[in-house]
């Protein structure tokens, strides 16, 4: 969950203790847990992991990464799936090496708990610098009048990819005073290109966001408003 909305809802129920549970339907699907009392220090934490399960983060050598630095996060437990029905390669790409590959780029602190970046294929590779769509969705979340976002990136000439913002506002927010925001909070490369006004943004029955979809429907129509 954005931090911007997890402390909303904090301050909105301060007697309620929140669980941030992280995980994929492929183990059962919980790995990690941050509990109530975890949320004050680590409010960005998907925190440590549940019984049975073992994590690393590595690189692309399945090379153990130091705390702080960003890899893949690994995993090995009995409640993980043992392949993908009937799809032999794509089971043994996933779990190359004797681990589960997530395809969530993460880091870990010196205490065992992980903070989620962005999943691998949503990062947005703009101008030969990465950036991760989370970053720039956290930042947008604050913005009083968006509801919901979504950030991808899409082909560019120029940039290769260029980070593409797409809202779900309160009220009649415009896309220049949502831009305006993030030049205000992000580093110059990392304000998106164009921002998109939608009713809603495509999800899957369980909730999940579809940013595969936005990438089609806005991919070829160009900026929304450009930068």
């Amino acid at each position: 969950m954005p931090v911007p909305v997890l402390q909303a809802i904090r301050r909105r129920l301060p007697d309620c203790g929140f669980y941030n549970c992280f995980g994929q339907s492929e183990i059962a699907p919980l790995a990690t847990v941050l509990r109530p009392e975890e949320h004050d220090d680590r409010p960005a934490s998907a925190g440590r992991p549940v019984l049975f399960v073992q994590i690393r983060v590595v690189d692309g050598e399945m090379r153990d990464l130091a705390p702080g630095e960003l890899g893949e996060v690994v995993y090995r437990s009995p409640q993980l799936c043992t392949g993908y029905w009937d799809k032999p390669e794509e089971t043994e790409e996933a779990f190359e090496g004797g681990w589960f590959h997530s395809g969530d780029l993460v880091r870990i602190d010196e205490q065992g708990y992980i903070f989620v970046v962005d999943r691998i294929k949503d990062v947005i590779n703009t101008g030969g610098v990465l950036v991760a769509s989370r970053e720039v969705e956290e930042v947008l979340y604050t913005h009083p009048d968006v509801a919901e976002v979504a950030v991808i990136g899409l082909p560019h000439e120029r940039w290769i990819e260029a980070i593409t913002a797409v809202v779900v506002t309160r009220g009649d927010a415009q896309p220049d005073a949502i831009l305006a925001h993030a030049r205000e909070h992000l580093a110059a490369h990392k304000v998106p290109k164009a921002v998109h006004v939608v009713e809603e943004l495509p999800k899957n029955p369980s909730g999940k966001l579809l940013k595969r979809e936005l990438r089609e429907r806005f991919g070829g129509t160009g900026s929304a408003l450009g930068t």
